[in-house]
């Protein structure tokens, strides 16, 4: 089945992985150090392919989120149906019972895939990834305050250590608030939408939660695209602009390399288990810097680099956390198996 990974708000769903493989508790169709490693380098590949697709909505301009959020969501959906066609998986990819959830998760995450692409246009582009980073972590704290999960000390440390991560990151921005220029300067509008797609990206991630337990990953991944699609072109009253070939190209390009990073992604998740693979998500900072830097000239500033390694660091801790806690709960559960 094809594996789907969390909307983030710049657009790549990494965290619905997550969600399906913790939630559902599947397993990975491949084991062993050979199916570890294919699955590492397919998570590689597709963090890859996922940071070309911000270089191209970068590259193609200022264009409006709406439209991007269009291109992003609409050409993605032709490599994922050819991918469930050559699966013989097609025909059924489109059926549910639960069609509201499916569109109330979609207006929450076209939400935020538009204020991260308004970002992604107006920030550096390192800055754009790592900001990205708050998302996870306000998935534990929404998930204890909306849903009423158990958060013992250890994650709450990990999130907040990595909250300042994400305020190093922010600052040289935010304390350009009290002076009057504040709201003239895109890279302090760039910074809001950041966080703010941080938050609603992670609320995007609950209702995926609540989603997993009845549905398919492969009709989650093509209500999501339809609907973004959809819910997109109410925009275009509101300023869509006509594009050069060259800015459609990149755009159209950005929603193919969309579709195939979701597919490369999910493959990842069926070779290897999320708790392995999980953390190379952060080799895009990396990428954001390398790419940054010789494709726009973007210099990755101090304050990004120090927030940024802080903020993986406690990524990784909450996802070693999660794991462990998952090992505790499949050994409480081998216990109280009922005896024959």
């Amino acid at each position: 089945m094809l594996n789907a990974s969390v909307a983030g708000h710049t657009g790549n769903d990494h965290g619905l992985i997550a969600s399906v493989t913790s939630g559902a508790g599947a397993q990975p169709e491949t084991t062993g150090g050979h199916g570890t490693l294919r699955g590492i380098a397919l998570k590689i590949v597709s963090v890859a392919v996922f940071v070309g697709m911000q270089t191209c909505i970068k590259a193609a301009g200022d264009v409006p989120a709406g439209q991007i959020v269009f291109f992003r969501s609409f050409f993605a959906i032709f490599p994922i149906i050819a991918f469930l066609a050559l699966k013989g998986q097609l025909s059924t990819a489109f059926v549910t019972k639960r069609p509201f959830n499916h569109v109330a998760r979609g207006i929450v995450g076209v939400g935020a895939m538009g204020l991260g692409f308004f970002a992604l246009t107006r920030l550096p582009l390192p800055e754009a990834i790592t900001l990205n980073y708050a998302q996870p972590l306000l998935v534990v704290v929404f998930s204890s305050v909306f849903l009423g999960e158990t958060i013992r000390v250890y994650r709450w440390s990990a999130v907040a250590i990595g909250l300042v991560g994400v305020l190093i990151i922010s600052w040289p921005e935010l304390t350009l608030l009290n002076s009057d220029e504040a709201l003239d300067d895109q890279e302090v509008l760039g910074v809001m939408a950041a966080l703010v797609a941080a938050a609603v990206s992670a609320v995007a991630m609950l209702l995926v939660r609540n989603l997993v337990q009845t549905e398919k990953t492969a009709t989650i991944v093509l209500w999501f695209s339809s609907t973004a699609s959809v819910l997109s072109l109410l925009t275009l009253p509101f300023g869509w602009q006509s594009l050069t070939p060259a800015q459609a190209a990149l755009l159209i390009m950005a929603g193919f390399c969309g579709g195939l990073g979701q597919i490369l992604m999910t493959s990842a998740y069926r070779h290897a288990e999320a708790s392995v693979v999980a953390p190379f998500e952060y080799t895009s900072m990396i990428l954001g810097v390398i790419v940054g830097y010789f494709v726009f000239g973007d210099v990755t500033s101090l304050s990004t680099l120090v927030g940024g390694a802080i903020v993986v660091t406690a990524g990784v801790f909450i996802i070693w956390r999660e794991r462990q806690l998952g090992l505790e709960r499949t050994r409480t559960r081998k216990v109280t198996l009922p005896q024959g």
